[in-house]
């Protein structure tokens, strides 16, 4: 099962609700820089924005990959956390 890449998810720089829209590489027409691999997202190059629903100003300009693997881990975080850790003693009963 994959990641839903649009609408609200939990933005993986900030850690707050946030909305995420594709962007078409007709829609591109500045330069950015991804905060995932740090390398620029060049215009007419198709991307995504997430915008976190408390701070307008700290949107950021991902690669498609790049969101994906940030998203990605925070998912497999999560979820070690959750787990229980076993106990291997035996009982003598």
């Amino acid at each position: 099962m994959g990641i839903a890449l649009t609408g609200d998810i939990v933005d993986p720089a900030t850690n707050q609700l946030a909305q995420c829209r594709k962007i078409q590489p007709y829609q591109a027409n500045k330069t950015y820089l991804c905060p995932e691999c740090n390398f620029d997202i060049r215009p007419g190059e198709g991307h995504f924005v997430v915008v976190p629903h408390l701070d307008h100003d700290a949107r950021r300009h991902w690669h498609e990959r790049c969101l994906m693997r940030a998203l990605n881990r925070e998912v497999k975080s999560n979820r070690s956390k959750g787990r229980r850790k076993r106990s291997h003693k035996r009982s003598n009963a």
